[in-house]
């Protein structure tokens, strides 16, 4: 376990930082240390930022949602119902938010480790680099192995973490139970309890997707 935590932190950040970065940001790999991890680490920052407020903001309009189907209804067993739902929505947000906080307690320790350790800054780059250049056909995997649903409909911490875990079995040759395991550890990170258990059905399916092509 000891000897994987690099790669953990640099699967963190990687996954941070993707939605913050270039489409195509292959000026990366020309970077030094000193210029690289800054950038990775910034964007990382503003990536939490945007979703913890983003996750608070869908909390509070739930709660404002239920406030309001309670003060207009005429106290129906629907209406009820209807605002008991609401409320496990903006718990669920809530919740989701705490553990995105959670997270970013630990950024000091992500900052210093990027900074000390060579395989961190430069595994984060790999991932970073494959999922950019070779997106629409990670997406492709990751579509054929949806049900019902879309690439671009997914959150995009779900979305990402999706892409660095085909990324790693399809490019980087990590073993599939490894990508698969990380990506559940992330999910449950930064998601939530249904998109840790939807990210491990769905990059099961890209796994048998894999073994019959």
């Amino acid at each position: 376990m000891q000897e994987r935590k690099p790669r953990q932190i640099a699967r963190e950040l990687a996954l941070l930082s993707l939605s913050q970065l270039p489409v195509n940001p292959k000026k990366l790999d020309q970077l030094p240390q000193d210029q690289l991890v800054p950038k990775l680490v910034l964007a990382a920052v503003r990536t939490l930022r945007a979703e913890v407020q983003d996750t608070l903001d869908n909390a509070a309009a739930e709660l404002q949602r239920s406030n309001d189907r309670l003060l207009t209804s005429q106290t129906r067993a629907s209406d009820l119902e209807t605002a008991r739902t609401m409320v496990k929505e903006a718990i669920t947000y809530t919740q989701i938010a705490i553990n995105q906080l959670a997270a970013s307690v630990e950024f000091p320790e992500l900052i210093q480790l990027a900074n000390q350790d060579k395989q961190v800054h430069q595994y984060a780059k790999d991932i970073i680099l494959v999922v950019s250049e070779n997106r629409n056909e990670i997406d492709e995997y990751i579509s054929a192995a949806l049900v019902d649903w879309q690439v671009a409909r997914l959150a995009q911490i779900d979305r990402d973490i999706l892409r660095i875990a085909v990324a790693e079995i399809k490019f980087l040759a990590i073993p599939q139970s490894v990508a698969i395991n990380e990506a559940v550890e992330l999910a449950k990170r930064y998601s939530d309890e249904d998109s840790h258990r939807f990210i491990n059905g769905v990059l099961r399916r890209v796994t048998e997707q894999k073994k019959t092509a």
